[in-house]
C-alpha cells in the first residue's frame, strides 16, 4: 500500500511539475540600434553644417559614450531590468558598438517605454573598471576625481574667422574643495513596442546632437570655451539638457 501511494505521489509531482514548466512565460530578445542626428537629419561628420540655439556654428568629429542600467517598462507597469550587460559603450567611429544585441530572455507582450542612465552611476564609475580599449580609453583623470567619461563629443566650432577645438567631455565634477559629483543623465522615453516569443524586437535610439545645447539651458560655446572637464557648471547644464536628447523609434 505504501509503495502504491509513493508511486502515485511521484506521478502527481511529475504531472504538476510539467504544468509549472508549461506556465513559464514565452520570451524574446531585443536589439537596440544607436542613431545620431541633428534635427531629423542624419549627422554628417567633419563638416561645418550645424548651428545651435546660441548661434554657434560647429562640426562633429566623433561621439563616444556609455549607457547603463537599461530597464524596459511593460504595459502593466512592471519594469524589466537588462541583466546580461548592464553597461554598453557606443562609439561613432566603431560601427559594431552602434548595435546592441541584448541576450536577456524578455517576457513577450506590450511595452510602453525604455529608461536608462546616460553615463555611469557612482557605483560603476570606479577606476580600472574597464581594462581593455576602447572602454578603457574613456578614463577620467585621477586629479579630477577619476572614473570614466560619460561622454566625449569632439568637434570644432567657429569663433570669428577661426575653427577651434570643441571638446564636450562629461565626467566627474567638483563643486568646491574636494567634493566631487558624478555627472550623468536619467533618461525616460515613452515608446510603445512589442516583444514576441522566439523572435528579436528592434528599437532605434536616436541622439539629436543639437539638443545637448538647447533646453532647458541655451548652451553658448562662447561662454564655456572649448574644453569643460574642469567646469562643473558647464557639465551640469549639458546633463540637464541631456534628458531631452534621445528619442526612440
Amino acid at each position: 500500500m505504501v509503495q502504491k501511494v509513493s508511486i502515485l505521489l511521484c506521478f502527481l509531482f511529475f504531472i504538476f511539475g510539467c504544468e509549472e514548466k508549461e506556465k513559464q512565460p514565452d520570451t524574446g530578445t531585443l536589439s537596440i540600434n544607436f542613431k545620431h542626428t541633428v534635427d531629423n537629419d542624419l549627422l554628417k561628420f567633419d563638416t561645418l553644417l550645424y548651428v545651435n540655439k546660441a548661434g554657434n556654428h560647429y562640426l562633429v568629429d566623433n561621439i563616444q559614450y556609455f549607457i547603463s542600467h537599461v530597464e524596459l517598462v511593460r504595459a502593466d507597469g512592471a519594469k524589466i531590468n537588462i541583466q546580461s550587460s548592464p553597461i554598453h559603450y557606443v562609439d561613432t567611429d566603431i560601427p559594431a558598438t552602434q548595435q546592441w544585441n541584448i541576450t536577456d530572455a524578455l517576457p513577450e507582450g506590450n511595452y510602453t517605454g525604455i529608461n536608462f542612465i546616460f553615463g555611469l552611476l557612482p557605483a560603476d564609475n570606479q577606476d580600472y573598471k574597464f581594462v581593455n580599449p576602447p572602454e578603457s580609453m574613456m578614463f577620467w583623470p585621477s586629479n579630477l576625481g577619476g572614473g570614466y567619461h560619460a561622454m566625449k563629443l569632439n568637434g570644432k566650432w567657429q569663433r570669428n574667422d577661426s575653427l577651434i577645438n570643441l571638446n564636450i567631455h562629461i565626467g566627474r565634477g567638483k563643486t568646491g574643495g574636494d567634493v566631487f559629483v558624478d555627472n550623468y543623465c536619467t533618461i525616460k522615453i515613452a515608446h510603445s513596442f512589442n516583444i514576441h516569443a522566439d523572435s528579436q524586437a528592434s528599437l532605434i535610439l536616436d541622439m539629436n546632437v543639437n539638443k545637448w545645447f538647447e533646453s532647458p539651458n541655451t548652451y553658448d560655446f562662447n561662454a564655456y570655451g572649448s574644453g569643460i572637464m574642469e567646469n562643473q557648471e558647464a557639465m551640469r547644464k549639458i546633463c540637464e539638457n541631456g534628458v531631452y536628447v534621445f528619442s526612440c523609434k
